[in-house]
């Protein structure tokens, strides 16, 4: 017994030390890290309730159905498919399945995702920058408050996240030692990242394949083998689900949502794809067409977007520190060997991310502001690199210059982004502009005090820069979000308006009074529907666009709320049926699939505008007796009152509802009317309830 209690105390105590050759605060402090990244991203997680509808519908679908969860499908009688690949939403209906549907088993597993994308990290840069430099990484990443959004919420950016930091790391591992094992998984990885998010996941390909190219071990030709050997790897990772899904007979699965054409092909390279890219995206609210101003209907584009209102205070905060420090060190080592390590790691953290924030600062498409969250493991890994290298370098004076201009520019900026939330916390810009002066002069002098006294400058230095991302995620974290476009921080200026402007349901960072707030209210009750989803849309959709009274109806940020004397009228005899129910739109749908746990046909797909089904196709499942109800809330098609879709196609949604509304009998339930579709309209028969 006493040779096992010492075994058992040997192996604690490696674990609390970690490897022989770390200092001995490394593994504590790692510790530290990812406990307190868990507490940021898990207490309180249930006040968001299922957060994105859309997707938490999604999950309740794929514990019904394993079909359903195969194919990402929106309800589980499987009429159509989430507008994304659905490996994101397994780990969610894993833990749904288990634990049941609840805001926890939706919401943990990505909050878990975060805490192990926080580690990964801290491993990728340790490995040759040291724990130090490790530990400022993870701690950026878990800081920067569009991360702390994600990683309480449900979109699938949070394990895009991880998968892309886990293919960073094995790239690490790939320059370290040029096996091809390392070569194939990273890549491998990434295309697992595109069965999360499509084709987002491949903006870190060019710079994890340079590096490669130009850092790796082996000979240029062993390299290219292996980098070709790569490629097929990420093929066959991206590329399994897609060829299944178009394999199968249209037939035998859902319809492929966002696609105009049931094709997940379409969906790939058309409204999740080059889309985004030049603003044609067929499907989407702004039907195909590019906007009248410059930019995109979606924000301005241009250099400097991912500094300007919509996005500043979701991920910039240290961009300027991880640009100033990375290109100092890139130029000192730009003559170093071929495989250089700190060369090497630049190439991919800061590869990483001018990339990825290049792409969305020109995408002319749909960018919101919460993608951002893909610039974190850049800035991150770029920050503690770089930051690491000047230190070990620290008696030359540009060094310490380079460590003060990255200061002086960190406090500058974070005091321009607070001062766009002026009433929130006004003392703390005043606070880190003086600190950070202070500590860059110090920086600069401070070598003569001694190692010590330099230390602590550069871990105060490290500080003042995280504090203002820092008090951001705080203030994201005990504020509940719901809805398709959620964003960090609080309320602040963007130019803006509407309830899916950044901040728009907050004010000044204190929560919202519940989970079920409602939306702005503008003439007659109802929510301005001419501005949504973070951009001011054309004046044909403000101009005679309808909505429910205010709280009444999803549309497109917000799932439905049902009353509980509608949800049971829904349920009634909803054996007997595949859909309990249908009604324009996916988030309208996901908050009646919520409250009844029966399946709900969101008529049009995500937007309203899928041609599916067809008006042939609806009247046939209803003679068949398979959709129970139609529920019209008065939003418009999608929401969006007078929207055409598609540019001009054939309204399959509009048509729909014309034929319900002419044919069958209906009853209101506080503003939402219900028609019968087992009872054919007589005559005028309209009752309330």
């Amino acid at each position: 017994m006493t040779a096992i209690a010492d075994a058992n105390r040997t192996r604690l105590q490696r674990l609390w030390r970690g490897p022989g050759d770390d200092p001995a605060w490394a593994r504590p402090a790692l510790i530290g890290l990812l406990a307190s990244t868990a507490a940021l991203y898990l207490i309180g997680l249930s006040a968001s309730g299922y957060a994105n509808d859309f997707y938490s519908a999604a999950v309740q679908a794929g514990t019904h159905s394993l079909k359903a969860a195969f194919f990402g499908a929106s309800d589980a009688a499987g009429s159509i498919t989430v507008d994304k690949s659905p490996l994101f939403l397994w780990p969610m209906e894993i833990a749904a399945r288990i634990f049941g549907v609840n805001s926890w088993s939706v919401l943990a597993p990505q909050a878990l995702e975060g805490v192990a994308a926080v580690g990964v990290l801290y491993a990728a840069v340790k490995r040759w920058s040291g724990a130090a430099a490790g530990l400022v990484a993870g701690a950026v990443l878990a800081l920067t408050p569009v991360a702390t959004l994600m990683f309480r919420f449900n979109n699938p950016d949070a394990m895009l996240v991880l998968l892309l930091t886990c293919a960073g790391y094995a790239m690490v591992r790939a320059l370290e030692d040029g096996r091809t094992r390392w070569v194939v998984g990273c890549f491998a990885l990434v295309g697992l990242g595109f069965l999360a998010k499509m084709l987002q996941a491949f903006l870190v390909v060019p710079p994890l394949g340079v590096a490669y190219l130009l850092a790796g071990p082996p000979r240029l030709g062993t390299r290219i083998r292996q980098l070709s050997l790569g490629a097929v790897a990420l093929f066959v990772a991206a590329g399994w689900w897609v060829a299944a899904v178009e394999l199968t007979p249209k037939s035998m699965r859902p319809y492929v949502g966002g696609s105009q054409n049931n094709s997940v092909l379409n969906l790939v390279f058309g409204y999740n794809g080059f889309g985004r890219l030049t603003g044609n995206e067929r499907g989407s609210v702004i039907g195909g067409r590019q906007a009248a101003n410059p930019g995109s209907m979606w924000g301005p584009t241009g250099l400097l977007r991912m500094f300007k209102a919509q996005f500043g205070g979701e991920a910039s905060w240290l961009i300027p520190a991880a640009l100033v420090l990375g290109a100092a060190v890139l130029v000192a080592t730009i003559r170093r060997d071929r495989t250089d390590r700190t060369r090497s790691a630049l190439l991919i953290w800061g590869g990483w991310l001018v990339v990825t924030a290049l792409t969305f600062s020109f995408g002319k498409g749909i960018i919101h502001a919460y993608y951002t969250v893909a610039l974190a493991p850049g800035i991150g890994g770029t920050i503690g690199v770089a930051g690491a290298y000047l230190w070990r370098h620290r008696d030359a004076v540009w060094c310490r210059l380079s460590l003060a201009v990255a200061t002086i520019v960190t406090a500058g900026w974070a005091a321009v982004l607070l001062h766009r939330t002026p009433h929130w916390n006004p003392w703390l810009a005043p606070f880190i502009v003086v600190t950070g002066t202070g500590v860059a002069l110090f920086l600069l002098a401070g070598y003569a005090f001694g190692t010590r006294a330099l230390a602590g400058a550069v871990i105060t230095a490290a500080c003042v820069g995280l504090v203002g991302p820092a008090a951001y995620s705080l203030t994201t974290a005990r504020t509940p979000h719901t809805g398709a476009i959620p964003s960090a921080g609080p309320r602040r200026d963007t130019g803006l308006t509407g309830p899916g402007a950044p901040g728009g349901a907050r004010r000044f960072g204190r929560p919202r009074a519940g989970r079920f707030a409602a939306p702005p209210v503008g003439k007659a009750g109802r929510p301005p529907l001419g501005n949504f989803g973070g951009f001011v849309p054309p004046a044909r959709f403000a101009a005679g666009a309808g909505g429910p009274p205010s709280g009444l109806g999803g549309g497109l940020l917000r799932g439905s709320k049902p009353t509980k004397q509608l949800t049971a009228y829904l349920r009634r005899d909803a054996a007997h049926y595949s859909w309990v129910a249908a009604t324009i739109g996916a988030n309208e749908a996901a908050g009646y699939q919520l409250a009844t746990d029966k399946s709900v046909m969101p008529v049009g797909g995500f937007n309203g505008t899928d041609p599916s089904p067809t008006l042939a196709n609806f009247e046939r499942l209803v003679d068949a007796h398979k959709i129970h109800f139609f529920i019209s809330s008065g939003r418009g098609i999608g929401g969006f009152g007078s929207l055409q879709a598609n540019g001009g196609a054939p309204d399959n949604a509009r048509a729909i509802r014309t034929w319900v509304t002419s044919n069958f009998s209906s009853r209101v339930f506080g503003g939402v009317t219900v028609y019968d579709l087992s009872q054919p309209q007589r005559a005028s028969n309209v009752q309330s309830a």
